[in-house]
């Protein structure tokens, strides 16, 4: 890959409070091209990390950085299968479930190719539940597809391509007959667009497992359950084989609903859309602020 220029022009999601305004405001300020994206690591030596607009997915476009290498993974990893996502244009701006766009801001590098629907459904919980979804339907492994809703009712892929479907009332769920039996690729979306209306993050955050920080992997999630929380996807990491100094890279969807993209590191610009897996107290992320206890995984 050769060196080039970003212009990191980027969208601003809608803040849900004027802390956040207020912090999307400074990073318009300091928007500016860079000569280079770098890494700052903790000896302050710079590592610059390569972009090329040419590539379609995150590992031919995104390099790791500079005396980092990529973690390790199968080719029929859920890791793989992330790094594999196929990217838009280079400079395309994430765009809402009803067709328009996001304001720019310091936010995100890169759009993910995915289609969201016409709903206003796929949203930060929604958009990690479609990836793990979509990774075991591509796996050929459809009888491990479910997931529950906020009730705690369980919705079974293997249910619903044989026909069933789910009927709610009031706080209750219950399978009933009616459907037709598929598993084509409007079916699945059909699936998937129902758990949407039924789960978020209060539910997903429920079904994942908490694992710590040391033990991460490319696939797991930080998510805060609420009424809003939010939910972040681990969708790349490098680490530096000669000091262990790992970095990770994450996606999101937000509300309302839009596609998924990379975000960027709003607490250092050289850092680019890698984050450093040693960061001390709370995970900022330009929408979101996490703690290291939310980390989990499938």
């Amino acid at each position: 890959l050769h060196l080039i220029c970003i212009i990191l022009f980027l969208t601003q999601c809608q803040s849900s409070n004027n802390a956040d305004n207020q912090k999307d405001e400074k990073l318009l300020k300091s928007s500016e091209a860079l000569p280079e994206v770098q890494f700052s690591s903790v000896d302050s030596t710079k590592h610059i990390v390569r972009y090329d607009p040419k590539g379609m997915d995150i590992v031919s476009r995104i390099s790791a950085p500079k005396g980092f290498q990529r973690t390790g993974s199968s080719e029929s990893s859920f890791a793989a299968f992330l790094r594999k996502l196929p990217l838009k244009e280079s400079g395309t701006k994430v765009k809402y479930y009803d067709g328009s766009e996001k304001e720019m801001s310091r936010t995100y590098l890169d759009v993910i190719d995915l289609p969201i629907g016409k709903k206003n459904l796929h949203q930060c919980a929604d958009a990690v539940i479609r990836l793990r979804a979509d990774y075991l339907r591509d796996q050929g492994k459809e009888e491990a597809i479910h997931f529950n809703f906020t009730n705690g009712f369980r919705l079974d892929y293997s249910n619903w391509k044989r026909g069933q479907r789910v009927k709610v009332a009031g706080n209750k769920a219950f399978w009933t007959e009616g459907g037709s039996a598929s598993n084509s690729s409007e079916n699945f979306w059909a699936y998937l667009e129902t758990v949407f209306m039924y789960a978020g993050t209060l539910s997903l955050e429920k079904e994942l497992k908490s694992t710590q920080l040391s033990e991460m992997k490319v696939g797991d999630v930080f998510i805060q359950g609420g009424s809003p929380g939010h939910a972040v996807i681990v969708i790349d990491m490098a680490i530096n084989p000669e000091t262990d100094q790992k970095v990770f890279m994450l996606a999101q969807s937000y509300m309302p609903a839009q596609e998924l993209h990379i975000l960027l590191n709003p607490t250092n610009e050289i850092l680019g859309p890698w984050y450093d897996l040693d960061f001390e107290g709370n995970l900022e992320t330009p929408e979101w602020t996490f703690r290291s206890s939310d980390l989990k995984s499938f």
